[in-house]
């Protein structure tokens, strides 16, 4: 199982908002509902997210053995 904890650690480090991913990156809601409860998102996302937070996917996601 992947988690998405570090991630909203990581934009409240670097002051982004979900309301920024939304209005300034456009990402879809539902995009952003995904991260929120953990479920699949694709590797382009996550390149895109390393990118706007200038950070490594630890920073991100963590995986947990199912």
């Amino acid at each position: 199982m992947i988690k998405y904890d570090n991630l909203w650690l990581t934009m409240q480090k670097k002051g982004i908002t979900k309301y920024t991913l939304h209005k300034e990156y456009h990402f879809s809601k539902s995009l952003i509902h995904r991260l929120q409860n953990n479920e699949g998102v694709s590797m382009n996302t996550i390149n895109t997210l390393c990118n706007i937070l200038d950070c490594e996917i630890e920073d991100i996601a963590t995986h947990y053995k199912d």
